[in-house]
């Protein structure tokens, strides 16, 4: 592009200097004749100012320049998340450590105690030197922002004043830098101060590294079925609560209950529920909702809740929905419980749809289906399913260490499209996958292992890189 501005100024100059040759201080107007020779003459006028190519060189450069921040601040996000996973990680065991010595503090020698502090001094200095550079990527934003206005407001001067067409690409350009910018924020805002319950998002874009917890509660590898999470509508002083039911089949006959994640660790329940053997549960489906537990029962063939507020169990027959379609690595998940921003879900397959996925909406209060969706997808390809936003989104296995999400189901749009999504799985098999709302993570039990993802949405909005409409 510069290339061509030099040779249009260059060309303009040329001329006009061209021009400037056949005149005469003795010459008429557009007249013939008169001076020392008969030849043609006439008037040239040059512009009163040329184009500033300067300026414009000024606005390619620094665009590269920002451009080139950007990747840097996008490779340093990437960086934070996976420090901040270590971080939770270290700072978990430390809390577990902790804990053990103030319970039993005569087991433990003043080399173990000084051991600790040493621990804590470095998790202290890892946490400082992260909020620097968060401080310190939030300062760049600030700046980058500054010094794109400026440019704009530069670019939108030269359209004024001068030939606006020759600056369209450059500001093309800049719309995109814009937008860079604008993802670059939305990402760092997500990592660290996510919008929890905002569904003004286009979807999920991509899966972070498993966070990897713990063993079960059990202490049992061989505990491979089950589930664990958070209440995705808690009641009031029990935000922090966490639950976990597992078992060596696809068998439910428990829960417990915990106060929170450290007691989930510490495997410190403050209650331990056994189900009613006539209300044993199957097919590790189960999510907890408004303290009430959701599960499918097999007798009769059908859905379940347990609420724990008033002690009452309830159940629900789904008239055309068969036990003959299940998740690929899960026997028995026929029914398929989901929770999200909007409420309560519920998938399953019948042999009307030939075994594709329905999705229905369950209303909690008269545990009824309250509307119904068909989809294209085939249930028992799937390794698992969850809800977002009133969108399905459907998982797959790929190989022995990566899953998925392939597949998604707009239940305001009634659009399905195929997408891909991949994201690392800790151990071969899981047999729970759900989605929480309060905190945007998804929860996996991975072979007996409690597994949680961050997410990222797309909270792009739909941008136009079209040239500006020129003024007359």
């Amino acid at each position: 592009m510069i290339d061509t501005l030099y040779f249009l100024a260059l060309l303009s100059s040329a001329m006009a200097w061209g021009r400037l040759g056949l005149l005469s201080e003795g010459s008429a107007r557009n007249g013939t004749g008169g001076g020392s020779g008969d030849r043609c003459t006439c008037d040239a006028f040059l512009p009163s100012s040329t184009f500033p190519i300067k300026d414009l060189v000024v606005v390619e450069q620094t665009a590269v320049e920002i451009s080139h921040k950007l990747e840097l601040e996008m490779g340093k996000l990437e960086d934070y998340e996976i420090k901040l996973t270590a971080y939770e990680e270290r700072i978990i065991e430390l809390s577990v450590q902790i804990e053990k010595m103030e319970k039993n503090p005569d087991a433990y020698n003043d080399a173990d105690k000084v051991e600790i502090k040493i621990k804590i001094k470095q998790a202290e200095a890892l946490i400082k030197e992260l909020h620097l550079s968060i401080k310190g990527s939030t300062t760049v934003f600030e700046s980058l922002r500054i010094q794109i206005t400026v440019m704009v407001q530069t670019l939108t001067r030269l359209e004024l004043t001068y030939d606006k067409n020759l600056v369209l690409v450059t500001r093309r350009e800049y719309i995109k830098v814009q937008l860079q910018l604008e993802e670059c924020e939305r990402r760092h805002q997500e990592l660290f101060n996510p919008n929890i319950g905002s569904c003004a998002h286009t979807g999920i874009i991509k899966v972070s590294k498993p966070v990897v917890s713990q063993l079960n509660a059990n202490l049992n590898a061989g505990y491979k079925y089950g589930g664990w999470g958070k209440d995705s509508k808690p009641v009031p002083d029990r935000e922090s609560m966490y639950w976990y039911s597992g078992y060596s089949s696809a068998s439910i006959v428990d829960i417990r209950l915990y106060t929170n994640y450290k007691n989930l660790l510490l495997r410190n329940h403050f209650q331990h529920h056994n189900l009613h053997s006539s209300w044993y549960g199957t097919g590790n489906n189960f999510i907890f909702r408004d303290n009430t537990l959701y599960y499918q029962i097999n007798n009769p063939f059908g859905l379940a809740k347990l609420n724990f507020t008033t002690g009452k169990y309830e159940s629900k027959v789904i008239p055309r929905a068969s036990s003959r379609f299940s998740y690929t690595n899960s026997p028995n998940q026929n029914f398929d419980f989901a929770a999200d921003e909007s409420g309560l879900w519920l998938t399953y397959a019948n042999e009307e749809s030939a075994g594709r996925m329905v999705i229905a909406k369950i209303n909690e209060l008269s545990f009824g289906v309250e509307e119904e969706w068909q989809t294209s997808v085939y249930k028992p390809g799937v390794s698992n399913a969850f809800m977002v936003c009133g969108v399905l989104y459907a998982v797959k296995t790929v190989d022995i260490k990566t899953e998925e999400i392939f597949y998604k189901y707009d239940t305001k749009t009634k659009q399905e499209s195929y997408v891909s999504v991949p994201f690392e799985r800790f151990q071969d098999k899981y047999s729970n996958l759900d989605f929480n709302p309060t905190d945007q993570k998804l929860y996996m039990y991975n072979d007996g292992y409690y597994v949680n993802y961050n997410l990222w949405f797309n909270y792009t909005a739909k941008a136009t890189v079209e040239p500006p409409v020129l003024l007359s």
